[in-house]
């Protein structure tokens, strides 16, 4: 058997049947990141972005992508999402500054949220490039990737952050 799980017996895509798996609590984490100018970042802490609050309408965003994540990825199942959070943190670098997006998510279902949260801070860093890109397009996003995941039957997983 393939660890390929999104491919049938022929080599076709297919969803994966979650129907025998355990219903357990799942949490996942993901991260993202976006890198501006010190004129992008002056003009959003000043609130001076013509757009609006640009947080505010980016975390708004990552929550309804994170609820949209089964309609843009074709093999996911839709879930029933308990809980979608999103934090920022600014670090000053140098003539830049780059904003870190932590996503958080939560279900109690048959399968994991790893998608959902990996979606919602991609949403969330797109809505900032959206909401941005009229001061300066050379907005850098990334890199996106998942932190922690807890629950289901293949256990734990936690980056190695070295």
């Amino acid at each position: 058997m393939s660890e390929f799980t999104h491919f049938n017996e022929s080599g076709k895509a297919r969803m994966v049947d979650i129907s025998e798996k355990t219903e357990t609590a799942r949490t996942a984490h993901a991260a993202s990141s976006v890198i501006v100018s010190r004129d992008v970042y002056e003009k959003m802490a000043e609130g001076k972005v013509k757009k609006g609050d640009v947080l505010s309408v980016a975390q708004v965003a990552g929550i309804m992508g994170a609820k949209k994540t089964a309609d843009i990825i074709p093999m996911c199942h839709p879930l029933s999402l308990s809980g979608v959070d999103l934090s920022f943190r600014w670090e000053e670098r140098g003539e830049e500054y780059e904003l870190h997006i932590a996503a958080f998510v939560k279900t109690k279902g048959s399968t994991g949220v790893e998608m959902e949260a990996l979606t919602a801070a991609s949403v969330c860093a797109l809505t900032i490039y959206d909401m941005c890109k009229a001061i300066d397009k050379g907005i850098v996003i990334g890199p996106t990737y998942l932190v922690e995941k807890t629950g289901g039957k293949n256990g734990d997983y936690r980056r190695n952050q070295a």
